[in-house]
């Protein structure tokens, strides 16, 4: 592992691994990709005004979230079909958060059983992408009740698909379709071809989307994917409504930047809410959710606002929590470690931020999370 330096490091290895058409459905964004470069170019915005002599032997990174205490600020977002891009992958990085005590979101568009997942990590957390209709609003959340599961995550900036040129351009589609130019491109990957889908499919036969309803949804390369994720574009207040009736856990909503729209969210009772943009994925031109926090903030009153977005570096979770986010979620970078090496690739890359999380925490002259407030930060 001496070759991973930062989290940055991960994502070389798995281009390198991975056909040109899964590297691009994980690293690109929407259109033109304004929105990625805004996440990345927030963080620039500010700088750090540092305290010395403050006697910083005994700082500690650990924190709470709706009544959880964590070993670090920071969670693994939810990211689709990670077992088509790792082997295991939403086990790999199930295992890696339980066994370095932060928050893991399964991904309502993965490829593995919730069920087989939560048996591996009972404290994980279920993201579902929920059509406007009550009868299978209804039927997913009793499966999630069920299985277990304590947080549940509602996305919803996905009301319409997103105009992913890119994806297609490298020649990845939804469903995954096989062309001479990608069936090229998969066996010029013979270490994924074999390590990845070969195993994959001699172990648990053609990936289809396990949770995305009550019910196992379509292969991946079936015509019914399109299908099994429609009408989001119906989901309405209405419908939050129902599901904060029928789901007695906590609720975090997911995908919001607006300050109006978590006015509503808490009124209605949700626990939190995540800002994101969903990685620049969805509208491309939408700002970085770390602009909007001061106005999240105000408009959440006492829920936590959590935020999500091109976060790399322990000093960008810091800035973010300087500014008054209650936690972050990093995708990507997780996702590349878990292919570049396994579990322990993640269970590396997550001690990787602890370790700038707490060497900045020193150096910033702050002995706890709590104790990094905007006064740490300048504006540029």
């Amino acid at each position: 592992m001496t070759q991973f330096l930062c989290l940055d490091d991960y994502e070389a290895v798995a281009r390198s691994r991975l056909p040109h058409p899964l590297y691009t459905y994980i690293a690109s964004a929407a259109e033109t990709s304004a929105t990625l470069r805004d996440n990345q170019t927030a963080f620039q915005n500010w700088g750090f005004v540092p305290r010395v002599l403050r006697g910083v032997s005994d700082r500690t990174i650990a924190t709470k979230l709706l009544e959880q205490s964590f070993d670090a600020p920071v969670g693994i977002a939810p990211m689709g079909i990670s077992a088509l891009m790792a082997y295991d992958g939403d086990i790999v990085l199930a295992r890696a958060a339980a066994k370095q005590n932060i928050p893991m979101i399964l991904s309502g568009s993965s490829l593995t059983a919730m069920e087989k997942v939560f048996k591996v990590n009972p404290d994980c957390w279920f993201q579902a992408y929920l059509p406007g209709e009550d009868d299978k609003i209804v039927a997913l959340i009793d499966r999630v009740k069920r299985t277990g599961f304590g947080t549940l995550v509602l996305t919803v900036d996905t009301a319409v698909l997103a105009n992913r040129e890119n994806n297609l351009r490298a020649g990845f589609s939804s469903p995954l379709r096989l062309t001479p130019k990608t069936v090229w491109k998969f066996a010029t990957h013979p270490r994924w071809v074999f390590g990845t889908f070969g195993r994959t499919l001699l172990a648990e036969g053609m990936p289809h989307f396990e949770n995305s309803n009550a019910w196992r949804g379509a292969p991946i390369m079936s015509r019914n994917v399109i299908r099994d994720f429609g009408r989001k574009d119906h989901l309405n207040w209405d419908h939050l409504r129902l599901i904060r009736d029928q789901w007695h856990g906590k609720l975090i909503i997911k995908g919001v930047l607006a300050h109006q729209d978590i006015q509503e969210i808490r009124k209605l009772g949700c626990d939190g809410v995540i800002l994101s943009n969903h990685g620049g994925r969805q509208l491309d031109g939408a700002v970085s959710p770390l602009r909007v926090l001061p106005d999240a903030l105000e408009a959440a009153g006492n829920i936590p606002v959590m935020i999500d977005g091109g976060f790399r570096r322990g000093t960008d979770v810091i800035k973010a929590l300087a500014l008054g986010a209650s936690f972050v979620f990093i995708g990507r970078p997780f996702l590349y470690a878990a292919i570049a090496r396994g579990e322990a690739g993640v269970c590396n890359a997550i001690e990787i931020m602890k370790s700038e999380l707490h060497r900045d925490l020193g150096l910033l002259g702050k002995r706890t999370i709590d104790e990094l407030t905007i006064d740490i930060l300048m504006p540029l």
